[in-house]
């Protein structure tokens, strides 16, 4: 078990396996192509740090902070959060399939052209929050409140309108199409 202060640092090309990280400090930490293999962070605090084409696989996050941190282009395939705040965190691009979100606030934050296949979105909030063209197809949903949110360009086929909040919801032409016909309505041109 590690207990670090990467404070201000800047942990780019650092690799770590199977670490298991607690209070670990990485407040505005500069961090390209780090990666991390099966880590745990736990109480951890990324407060306004700076991500590029870095890898967290696997990894577990339990009650982190993520204020007003940047991931452009970074791979989370498989990794886990659970109790953790995402106020202002903005991901750019990037592969975060398998994600586990569950019960995340993402009120505040802005994903954009992000890969989240299958990513589980049971009951995050997203009221007034962005996901945009984002790649969500077989994503888990269920729960999930989108209320004012913008949707724009994201992939939203597996999305059952019946059991997640859309009021407000901003979308395109194509998105609201497959949500017509997901809630079983016929539509004809004519």
């Amino acid at each position: 078990m590690a207990k670090t202060d990467w404070e201000g640092h800047d942990i780019s090309g650092q690799t770590h396996s199977g670490v298991t990280f607690t209070d670990l400090d990485c407040t505005e930490v500069v961090n390209r192509g780090a990666t991390f293999t099966d880590c745990t962070f736990q109480r951890s605090t990324f407060n306004c740090s700076v991500h590029t084409d870095a890898a967290f696989v696997n990894c577990t996050f339990t009650g982190c902070s993520f204020f007003d941190t940047r991931f452009t282009e970074c791979k989370f395939v498989g990794s886990n959060f659970d109790r953790c705040t995402f106020d202002l965190m903005q991901v750019v691009g990037g592969n975060w399939s398998h994600v586990g979100l569950s019960g995340a606030d993402l009120t505040r934050a802005i994903v954009r052209g992000t890969r989240l296949r299958e990513a589980d979105f049971s009951r995050v909030r997203c009221q007034e929050g962005s996901i945009r063209d984002a790649d969500l197809s077989g994503a888990d949903f269920d729960g999930a409140d989108f209320t004012d949110c913008d949707l724009r360009g994201s992939d939203v086929s597996t999305l059952d309108p019946a059991r997640v909040r859309l009021k407000g919801a901003i979308i395109d032409l194509q998105q609201a199409l497959s949500l017509v016909q997901a809630m079983g309505l016929d539509v004809r041109a004519d």
